[in-house]
């Protein structure tokens, strides 16, 4: 081989890297933010975990609906970790999103970077749970949370005989305002129900990773309990799987919220009680809505309820088992 084809071949692998080099930076601008076409608007997301398919399918409708308008979406997700979601939604903020869409991890400790959201001129839209101050939110999406408490506790209700007593145990979350308003109306449901006594709340962040050790560790201390109450359907599975290592899923009944497909095979086959139903593509649908009525400078309604019913071995089979609602 001669120098002079050597050169060309090196020249050829220099304007090579050259063109991958340029194209990293039309791709990504030096803070980090995706490029965008002049017009396009860049839109953030931080679910407060996408190890539950319910923010899987709701941010798959939002982003259905921002990709038909030609825009741009960055996810992120803070795995349950309120400081690694603050952390997101300040590194989002320096991209230059426009739109910031929330599942706040803890109602309470976003305050402060949703106030330089708002001094930015950034539309925060809060999906499935709300922050303790609404005012933080342009719009707020979620299930009616608070009804889906009570429809599992009319439902145990109607499942008692006369003079019959229930031991209840409840899986909570209390930083997440949806869980405290399930669980909420859930006791305010039973609570006036003579022979009704809740002996334990054990707290779990709605992760079935911990709803099982921890609902082991209460069986194995003897308590007596014949009901149990869980704020979403992961810890309602996690209490199922604790219950059967212990031969107890028979005997106990079992409550969530969610209706996702697993729970109701669950459900059809008799291993849990009832579970009530959050439609995540509605509540995608509601938000993407929004989203882009606030961009052209429409108003929406600040809160906006999904309606929420409720799935059991009665009706499962008229809830498509294999899918969400």
């Amino acid at each position: 081989m001669n120098f002079k084809r050597i050169l060309n071949i090196c020249n050829f692998i220099i304007a090579l890297i050259l063109v991958v080099l340029l194209a990293g930076y039309f791709l990504f601008h030096p803070d980090g933010s995706v490029s965008q076409d002049e017009d396009s608007v860049l839109i953030g997301a931080s679910y407060m975990t996408m190890n539950n398919e319910l923010f899987a399918i709701i941010n798959e409708q939002i982003s259905h609906r921002v990709d038909a308008e030609g825009d741009h979406m960055v996810v992120r997700d803070p795995a349950l970790d309120i400081d690694r979601q603050v952390e997101q939604i300040e590194d989002m903020l320096d991209m230059g999103i426009r739109v910031l869409i929330l599942t706040p991890v803890d109602s309470d400790a976003l305050s402060d970077v949703l106030r330089r959201a708002r001094r930015q001129g950034v539309i925060v839209i809060v999906v499935d749970s709300n922050l303790s101050d609404s005012s933080l939110a342009d719009c707020t999406i979620v299930s009616d949370n608070y009804r889906a408490g009570v429809l599992a506790g009319e439902y145990l209700l109607s499942k008692m005989e006369e003079g019959e007593k229930r031991n209840i145990v409840l899986l909570t979350h209390d930083a997440a305002l949806s869980g405290v308003q399930r669980v909420k109306g859930f006791t305010d449901t039973v609570s006036g129900r003579k022979g009704i006594r809740i002996v334990r709340e054990i707290p779990c962040e709605g992760k079935l990773e911990l709803a099982v050790p921890r609902m082991e560790s209460f069986i194995e201390e003897g308590i007596l309990f014949d009901s149990v109450f869980c704020l979403n359907d992961p810890s309602c599975i996690g209490a199922a799987a604790a219950l059967d290592s212990k031969g107890l899923l028979e005997s106990v009944e079992l409550y969530g919220v969610d209706a996702s497909p697993d729970v109701k095979a669950m459900i059809r086959d008799g291993k849990i009680k009832g579970s009530v139903a959050q439609s995540p593509t509605k509540v995608g649908e509601q938000a993407a809505d929004a989203l882009y009525m606030l961009l052209r400078g429409q108003k929406v309604d600040p809160m906006i309820l999904v309606p929420v019913e409720l799935v059991t071995q009665e009706n499962v089979e008229e809830h498509n088992v294999d899918r969400w609602q």
